[in-house]
């Protein structure tokens, strides 16, 4: 058995046994939904730091609520509207026979989270809400791997500076527990430092897995930049329009109350890796979940586990905006656009 911790073999999410992530998404409109699906339900809590989150479900998951486990977690494009992907995704539950049982009826419970995506460049001059069909799509396509940057519900993400994606990573701890993450990142703040060229996670990157560029030798960044999102969009500091939503799981079993705190613990990869964060303005959330069957884990375990998911989930946000790719009528430009030299 190794020390040292090192992602696990796709450095995804899915390198947690049991989970799986499926991506759908429309390239005219500029959005889609991501969901996260377990081969059996799983235990799960979150923690909202963001002032203006926008979700589903998301009080039954609070640790002194009844429902212990969920069968899946939806993170989705499309602002409120985006929130119908949750309803795609239990039909196709449902009609795989899943969900909560009360009497002779079976509930799947599907609790998601969006972003703000409806003034990005994409034609939202829709008809019916796409978000449904998205979500049941997304169920569908789920395996173990996926696309990473302008995929999913990261499709039309941005964050202050370039265009924002859809990111994962993974560590395996030297007793072999797997951590993983997933982000949607949308944020208000800025992922890169001024410059464009080192991301505020390089700290935390593994070999190049986000190109490579290592932390900015300049220091003194203590005023967040001038947001080029916002002069794109139109806008100046619009509740709602931004939010990084983000997923952290473990194989380690976590009772409902340590899968809240690992959401906690989460946050601060999330603070690590975008500056500012958890603004007003920012709808940032974080679900926690654990696969396991077993005992829980003891505090001192749960420790090593908890510092895992912070920098899985620092080095996610990097890796969504790295793998970000350009699109007609896009309002920013992607990082390897303004960095060509460190692009793959």
């Amino acid at each position: 058995m190794d020390d040292v911790s090192k992602p696990g073999k796709r450095n995804l999410i899915t390198d947690v046994a049991g989970l799986r992530v499926g991506n759908a998404q429309h390239d005219g409109i500029k959005t889609g939904s991501t969901v996260l699906v377990g081969d059996a339900p799983f235990t799960a809590s979150v923690h909202v730091m963001g002032g203006a989150p926008g979700t589903k479900e998301t009080d039954l998951l609070a640790p002194d609520k009844t429902v212990q486990q969920v069968d899946a977690l939806v993170l989705s494009g499309g602002s409120a509207f985006g929130l119908d992907a949750c309803s795609g995704v239990m039909d196709g539950l449902r009609a795989m026979g899943r969900g909560f049982a009360i009497g002779d009826m079976r509930i799947p419970i599907v609790p998601g989270a969006i972003v703000f995506d409806l003034i990005n460049g994409g034609d939202k001059g829709w008809d019916d809400n796409p978000y449904r069909g998205l979500g049941r799509t997304a169920l569908d396509n789920a395996t173990a791997d996926f696309a990473l940057g302008s995929a999913g519900a990261g499709t039309g993400a941005m964050a202050a500076m370039q265009k924002g994606g859809l990111g994962s990573a993974s560590l395996v701890l030297p007793d072999g527990t797997t951590v993983g993450a997933l982000v949607v990142v949308n944020a208000l703040g800025s992922v890169t430092t001024p410059g464009d060229s080192h991301f505020w996670a390089a700290p935390f990157e593994i070999g190049d897995e986000f190109g490579g560029a290592g932390p900015d030798p300049a220091g003194g960044h203590i005023q967040p930049q001038a947001s080029r999102k916002e002069r794109a969009m139109m806008l100046q500091a619009t509740a709602g329009a931004n939010t990084t939503i983000a997923i952290v799981a473990t194989d380690a079993t976590l009772s409902k109350t340590q899968c809240h705190r690992l959401a906690v613990t989460a946050h601060d990869g999330m603070a690590r890796a975008i500056v500012p964060s958890h603004t007003p303005l920012d709808g940032d959330l974080v679900f926690g979940v654990s696969t396991g069957t077993d005992a829980p884990v003891d505090q001192t375990v749960f420790r090593a586990i908890g510092a895992a998911a912070a920098v899985c989930l620092s080095r996610a946000i990097a890796r969504g905006v790295y793998a970000a790719t350009p699109a007609k009528g896009d309002l920013l430009p992607t990082y390897s656009e303004m960095n060509p030299a460190k692009a793959d």
